[in-house]
């Protein structure tokens, strides 16, 4: 069972106040074994953490580092939120970094408290501290069970009738809503591409066919001359590939300065992938070739003879 909270700027008894923002969780004992959190220091939280005994909280590793000197210890220390209640909560515990409410914080702040304790300098009336319900409860179970939502909506309607799931969501469900707003990204930036490769292909094919037209005479001079056709098609496809290698020498290198913003807006880009690179230049030559081989074969069907009287 869990409950989950925005951030807090978080001080260090003693120390300094580093206005650094945590986010934490309250949760109940089983909640770590449950979701897979290791603890790596000291204990979680267990049915002692009751809301008469002491205000504890366990702190993840990024926590540690930011807010400890390295191997100073941290558990007995206390924290609060800056100065209300620098003493609110003792820590107990360290549990490995894990992504919380959001699979894009790195290195994030995170504590969790007993569901059940409020820190000693809050004074809001305990009936109005909407903290003290329960957000989410987490199920864990030893095999799949295809019915799964329908027994817990079952179960907790049978505990009060005025419990509402708003939704139930396997862990996997969980993790697909934090990247839809990536995969749409990524599909409309994938749609645009496409739609920018179609519009760059038919520009070069109109620019390879114009360019092509306007030397039609000389075409038919030199066919006239013996120039053999297999000669104009390669005369053509030069042009035209030229002009797609001019391009690719200005677009590779302005693709590797824009990295830096890219990677601000997709998960886990951080750098140029060579192997989708060579793709896209591959693409983009192949798209060249074929804008440049339509025009190349028509110049190459040309009859002496047309395109003399053509001029």
């Amino acid at each position: 069972m869990e409950d989950n909270n925005n951030g807090w700027g978080v001080q260090v008894q003693g120390k300094a106040d580093p206005h650094l923002v945590a986010s934490y969780i309250k949760v109940n004992p089983e909640y770590f074994d449950s979701v897979g959190t290791r603890v790596v220091l000291g204990r979680g939280i267990t049915v002692k953490d009751t809301a008469t005994s002491p205000t504890v909280a366990v702190v993840n590793e990024a926590f540690v580092r930011k807010l400890f000197q390295p191997g100073e210890n941290p558990i007995g220390q206390h924290f609060g939120n800056y100065a209300k209640g620098t003493g609110d909560w003792e820590i107990v515990g360290v549990v490995k970094d894990t992504a919380y409410q959001s699979a894009t914080w790195k290195d994030h702040m995170m504590y969790f408290v007993p569901l059940l304790q409020r820190p000693p300098s809050e004074t809001l009336p305990i009936e109005k501290d909407e903290n003290m319900y329960a957000g989410a409860i987490v199920l864990q179970t030893n095999r799949p069970i295809p019915e799964m939502e329908k027994m817990a909506r079952k179960a907790l309607a049978s505990i009060n009738s005025n419990l509402s799931v708003v939704k139930f969501q396997s862990f996997e469900g969980q993790i697909a809503d934090q990247f839809s707003e990536a995969r749409m990204l990524s599909r409309l930036t994938m749609l645009f591409g496409g739609l920018a490769l179609l519009l760059a292909t038919l520009g070069h094919y109109g620019v390879t066919a114009y360019g092509t037209a306007r030397r039609t005479s000389e075409i038919g001079i030199g066919m006239a001359l013996g120039a053999e056709r297999a000669g104009v098609t390669a005369m053509v496809m030069r042009s035209a590939m030229l002009q797609a290698l001019l391009g690719l020498a200005i677009g590779i290198p302005v693709a590797m300065m824009c990295v830096r913003y890219v990677a601000s807006q997709l998960y886990e880009i951080k750098a140029i992938d060579t192997g989708v690179l060579a793709v896209a230049v591959s693409t983009l030559i192949v798209a060249a070739g074929l804008a440049g081989l339509i025009p190349a074969v028509r110049a190459a069907s040309i009859h002496p003879a047309q395109a003399l009287r053509t001029e």
